[in-house]
């Protein structure tokens, strides 16, 4: 509309210019996800492959150590990221560029600090944990070096973000993933290992896709940093910055470290269930593997296009909540719902009706199949909870996020000790559990996002926005 008027010398309105402007900006927001998309599609395909590597290699006792083990890692691997990628993406979405070198320079300064500390601490505290003694001796050591790794990583990660940059993001996405699967492909193809070292080697490809992935962005952010230091900056000071900072970095690790904890008592308190139930404690680690590396693997494949929407969410929606505006708000939300449901529907009726299938052809596993058949509802919900969570950290709902959580963890939780130790329902009532969580939890992040933007919750605006 602007162009045509521009071109014949016609003057426009500013809200002419506003709907312009928005189309472009909503424009920018469908391309950044659909590259994104497209990329972490084959990313999934070679994780899925990756997966396939791991369950013929470890077998089902093998898969089964690496799964339980995983969480715990990656709570201690989160504690080196500190949300940074959220709360840095947030503040250069919303702040003027001009501030941005500023923010970059305390951020180093501080990340440098942090991680030594941090290093040094887990350096001692680690080799005392008691899970990890039944694990090969260099595991322990394989998480250190990972700290600093995603430390600074997550600097880049959050820069790239902020400024809509998913070209680098998509790029640094399927490095992780190719690196692991070649690295697990080459050293399983030419080297044998008992079920200890095969363990251990498939984490060591994790740190080395990890180390290619940091070299990668941190080369493409010193590039960039070198230039945008050149240009005219303003100074912040660093209690201005680190308070914009920790007040989405400190929520949002908390929530994190909520979902981490959860998920590495998750294992026990699933083999927990299933063994109160009557069966015993070396089938019920076999059962949580085909749970967490079959069934998961399966279900949660679709999710990387929830995940695209919400690497693009979270600068989109912080810098129009800054800027109030609703209309932007709204039409987004519609849209992503809409999208998910689509896309949603069909992945979970594929794998309903297509599990025998799918868990024979890549898995050489029939049993996983019922467990995929039961979780879809938890599969389809998770779907709608990644790109809605994004909205409630746009928003600055980072509070409601963590509460929801909590609440519908303990209830889930509770229904998968209880429905799982019954000998008539075992799995099945553990899948139970899992559902009524993720149907608590979506419902909840779906409300509060309604009512802060003005949207009825059949997506019609309503007048009074909070």
């Amino acid at each position: 509309m602007i162009r045509e008027k521009e071109n014949k010398h016609y003057s426009f309105t500013s809200i002419e210019v506003e709907e312009y402007l928005r189309e472009r900006s909503m424009s920018s927001f469908y391309k950044g996800t659909l590259l994104l998309i497209v990329t972490a599609f084959f990313g999934e395909c070679i994780e899925f492959l990756v997966n396939m590597v791991m369950a013929r290699e470890l077998g089902e006792h093998g898969l089964g150590l690496y799964m339980t083990i995983l969480p715990t890692i990656f709570l201690i691997v989160l504690l080196a990221s500190f949300e940074l990628p959220t709360s840095i993406s947030k503040f250069i979405a919303e702040k003027d560029s001009n501030y941005h070198v500023g923010m970059l320079q305390q951020v180093l300064k501080w990340t440098i600090i942090f991680t030594i500390v941090l290093t040094i601490i887990a350096s001692i505290v680690i080799p005392f944990i008691p899970m990890f003694k039944s694990y090969h001796p260099l595991l322990k050591w394989m998480v250190i070096l990972l700290l600093p790794i995603i430390s600074f990583t997550s600097i880049a990660r959050g820069y790239f973000m902020g400024k809509q940059q998913m070209g680098k993001i998509a790029v640094s996405n399927f490095l992780r993933k190719i690196v692991q699967l070649g690295l697990l492909v080459f050293l399983f193809q030419w080297f044998s290992f008992d079920i200890e070292t095969s363990v251990l080697i498939a984490f060591f490809t994790i740190v080395g896709s990890d180390m290619v992935v940091f070299l990668y962005l941190m080369h493409m952010f010193f590039v960039q940093y070198q230039r945008i230091r050149k240009e005219k900056n303003t100074i912040l000071s660093g209690k201005a910055i680190w308070k914009d900072l920790l007040s989405v970095s400190i929520p949002t690790t908390g929530l994190r470290i909520f979902h981490a904890l959860t998920h590495a008592i998750q294992p026990f308190l699933i083999k927990g269930a299933l063994v109160a139930s009557g069966i015993s404690a070396a089938n019920a680690t076999e059962q949580f593997g085909m749970l967490a590396g079959i069934a998961f693997t399966i279900g949660f494949f679709p999710s990387f296009i929830a995940h695209s929407f919400m690497t693009m969410l979270i600068p989109t929606v912080s810098k129009a909540y800054a800027q109030r505006d609703y209309t932007k708000l709204q039409k987004l939300l519609q849209q992503v719902m809409i999208i998910t449901l689509i896309y949603g529907t069909v992945a979970v009726g594929i794998f309903y009706f297509y599990a025998d299938s799918l868990t024979m052809t890549f898995f050489h596993s029939t049993q996983a199949a019922a467990i995929v058949q039961l979780l879809w509802p938890y599969f389809l919900l998770h779907y709608f909870t990644i790109p809605m969570q994004a909205y409630l950290i746009g928003l600055g709902l980072l509070k409601d996020a963590v509460f929801h959580s909590v609440w519908s963890t303990i209830f889930s939780y509770s229904a998968i000790y209880y429905l799982g130790s019954l000998s008539e329902l075992q799995m099945g009532g553990i899948a139970i559990g899992m559902n009524l969580g993720a149907a608590i939890l979506a419902s909840l992040h779906y409300l509060t996002i309604c009512k802060k933007i003005g949207f009825s919750i059949w997506l019609v605006p309503v007048n009074k926005i909070s």
